[in-house]
């Protein structure tokens, strides 16, 4: 490598680094499942979900972004909109933790310095990996609950992986706090979160063996930014 290219590299560098601006912060929100159980709606929350978030502002367009998020996903067919799951009656809780690694990509330039006002919509997408229990419903607990009980019973911890991808809008409050609301869906590869497809199939199984389950965390983020000011464009 000759002088030129170490030169053309290391201003790339310098400029990089001379846009690095971090935030942290928080997650709240709500979660909800999508699967075999209970209601059908892809929005819903109905059960708390909280987090932390890291963020990396490469530039005013992209962020590479850490989190972990915590929740328990729970439905009950007494809140299905179909008659057939209405009348079976299961119910679960799955307690949840997510740790994701993704880029957020804004639709308009999103200045962290100190002497602008930025607002904009964002699309956020990236890889993830999920803590959940391994639940399974007995023949007795699947067919006539005991003692009216139908919920599903917790054989132990696996681990999966997911695909998150949000929608979201942002916004800067002040020099130094953006505030941030946005709904984001999980695809995930397994098809028990529900205890309808358990990984000893000597128990019961039901529902679609080919569809694999998803949940949604809604809900707002609050992160507090430092490091270098942004410098995207300085002169």
């Amino acid at each position: 490598m000759n002088f030129r290219n170490l030169a053309i590299l290391f201003m790339l560098t310098t400029s990089l680094s001379s846009a690095q601006m971090f935030e942290i912060g928080g997650f709240v929100g709500g979660s909800n499942y999508i699967g075999d159980v209970g209601s059908s709606w892809y929005i819903n929350p109905n059960s708390l979900a909280v987090g932390g978030v890291f963020k990396w502002n490469v530039s005013e367009r992209y962020a590479y972004r850490a989190s972990v998020t915590a929740s328990q996903l729970r439905a009950s067919d007494k809140d299905a909109d179909t008659y057939g799951r209405f009348k079976r009656g299961l119910n679960f809780s799955n307690n949840v933790i997510e740790g994701a690694l993704g880029m957020e990509f804004n639709f308009w330039e999103f200045d962290l310095g100190p002497f602008s006002r930025s607002v904009t919509p964002y699309i956020y997408g990236g890889g993830a990996v999920l803590w959940y229990e391994n639940l399974y419903y007995d023949e007795l607990n699947f067919q006539n609950g005991n003692n009216g009980d139908k919920s599903a019973l917790v054989d132990k911890n696996k681990i999966t992986f997911a695909i998150p991808m949000a929608l979201g809008v942002k916004a800067k409050i002040n020099t130094r706090f953006v505030l941030g609301a946005e709904v984001g869906v999980r695809y995930t590869f397994t098809d028990n979160l529900d205890g309808s497809y358990p990984s000893d199939d000597t128990k019961v199984r039901f529902g679609n063996v080919l569809s694999d389950d998803w949940y949604v965390f809604s809900g707002i983020t609050l992160t507090y930014t430092f490091g270098k000011e942004s410098c995207y464009s300085c002169f």
